[in-house]
């Protein structure tokens, strides 16, 4: 956590970290409006613990956090590298704002996507936030990326295939992943539906479920892009520890 910066004048003391950390929580869990978070719980005021999850965002403690399980899991030889799976999901947006845009399955309302990659497990390894209107495809390599930077070393650090569905499908992204000495397993368009790779798949839809589980995340109500990527990076985090508890 950052030091906070010494009070300049006096007042009330400051909210505890862990205090504020429950109520941001709190939030997350319930999907309640900041200005209506119960002060009997101890939490401090909604506006205290949004401009904490505000400045601890912008500081990158959720990214560091979940850099640090993962290296935990990494340690104990818990992740699984012989494929990683991509896929996307859909969420309304309350109003427009950055990093949405006018969905193409709502009516044209504002809406915004949550991209995911997970490992074999469904282990989320990377996430991030476009608007509504993004083809999934463009969040490919940028994912891959992340992944790739934050496990630097001699043991695994890419994985030998990767999973997506047919939205991904297309011929310059499949020669970028063999570049990388990632072996593409996509679904075409125009065939069939029942390619198989269900059997796979399946993991991340589940991790997808996991983070639509938190109330604050089925729908985007903050017009700020960064404080609701910053639950996204929150939820992250929690799944990505309930598989350490598990695990290591």
């Amino acid at each position: 956590m950052p030091e906070p910066a010494p009070k300049l004048v006096e007042g009330r003391p400051r909210v505890p970290d862990r205090q504020a950390l429950c109520g941001i929580l709190f939030v997350l869990h319930t999907g309640i409006q900041w200005e209506y978070l119960p002060q009997e719980l101890g939490f401090g005021s909604g506006m205290t613990c949004w401009r904490r999850l505000a400045s601890w965002n912008e500081a990158g403690v959720w990214d560091e956090l979940h850099l640090v399980l993962l290296k935990r899991l990494r340690a104990a030889n818990k992740l699984d590298w012989s494929r990683a799976v991509i896929d996307s999901s859909h969420v309304r947006a309350g109003s427009t704002g950055p990093k949405s845009g006018p969905s193409p399955v709502d009516r044209a309302r504002p809406g915004s996507k949550h991209h995911v990659v997970t490992d074999a497990q469904g282990i989320p390894l990377a996430v991030s936030l476009t608007g509504g209107n993004r083809n999934d495809v463009t969040q490919l390599l940028p994912l891959l990326d992340k992944v790739l930077a934050g496990v630097v070393g001699r043991p695994r650090r890419r994985p030998d295939a990767l999973l997506a569905d047919r939205a991904y499908d297309h011929d310059k992204y499949r020669r970028l992943l063999w570049a990388r000495g990632i072996r593409p397993v996509i679904a075409e368009r125009g065939v069939e539906h029942g390619s198989g790779l269900g059997i796979f798949r399946w993991v991340v839809e589940r991790t997808i479920a996991w983070l639509h589980g938190f109330r604050r995340l089925r729908i985007r109500w903050e017009r700020r892009d960064d404080i609701h990527e910053a639950f996204l990076a929150l939820a992250t985090c929690l799944i990505t520890y309930r598989h350490v508890q598990r695990l290591c």
